[in-house]
């Protein structure tokens, strides 16, 4: 009597294990669906053509950067709320900002608002080294970890004012601001390397910015507005800073 409880029960957990593993495999495999979906529709169809970047959109999984209740719309056309008044930017701008870098595999990259981590693991898929400021303290924590624990070794992260950037590591071959600026912060050219390329969203707060892309050459320092766009403004807090060990 006691061998057949057994063996009901153990054959109802069996069950339940089976279905476990059902749901876990189904998830991932409509992420994934929803990725290549976003990439065919979000990024190819508005003419993102660089295959470094369109690769590493497909391949960093969006929903893992996003509060547990915005999961199910990791994969949508727009911006979601990461909590600290900050935002995961659209797809579609993440992957705008990347290719307009024209990055190279051994680049060393700056990024300037860490958010949630999902720009600097989309560089991360690209580039030798990424190397990324949040000045929300607790963003900054939360995004150093997640990156840590996605196998992301070759990025850095850092608490602290992004306006200085980070003098230590300089120079970059490439920064990227993912916060609207009402000018280009002069720490920032001052780390670019010669030909270095830098994208920032410059305008006044509350009303449309444009991504300008700037170039340095060896006496010259080139812009160009590409898109107009709107980002979380770009937060200056001088008692800030610190790198979490």
């Amino acid at each position: 009597m006691h061998q057949r409880i057994y063996i009901r029960e153990m054959k109802h957990l069996m069950t339940v294990i089976a279905c476990i593993v059902f749901i876990i495999g189904f998830s991932q495999e409509d992420y994934t669906a929803k990725r290549e979906q976003m990439v065919k529709m979000q990024l190819k169809a508005r003419g993102i053509k660089d295959g470094a970047t369109l690769l590493a959109m497909q391949d960093v999984p969006r929903h893992l950067f996003v509060p547990e209740n915005m999961k199910p719309y990791a994969y949508a056309d727009g911006p979601l709320p990461i909590g600290n008044g900050q935002t995961i930017s659209q797809p579609y701008i993440v992957a705008f900002m990347t290719e307009a870098l024209q990055l190279k595999q051994n680049d060393k990259v700056l990024e300037i608002g860490t958010g949630s981590g999902y720009q600097a693991a989309i560089l991360a898929k690209i580039v030798d080294s990424v190397y990324t400021i949040e000045i929300v303290k607790n963003l900054a924590f939360k995004a150093k970890d997640r990156l840590q624990e996605l196998g992301y070794a070759n990025v850095k992260v850092k608490w602290g004012d992004g306006y200085h950037g980070w003098p230590e590591k300089a120079p970059f071959d490439a920064i990227i601001v993912t916060a609207g600026a009402d000018s280009i912060p002069q720490p920032l050219i001052e780390q670019l390397k010669r030909n270095g390329r830098m994208i920032i969203p410059v305008g006044p707060h509350n009303y449309t910015s444009y991504l300008e892309l700037v170039t340095k050459k060896k006496n010259t320092i080139t812009k160009k507005k590409l898109l107009p766009v709107r980002f979380v403004p770009f937060i200056r807090d001088k008692k800030s800073g610190g790198d979490k060990k």
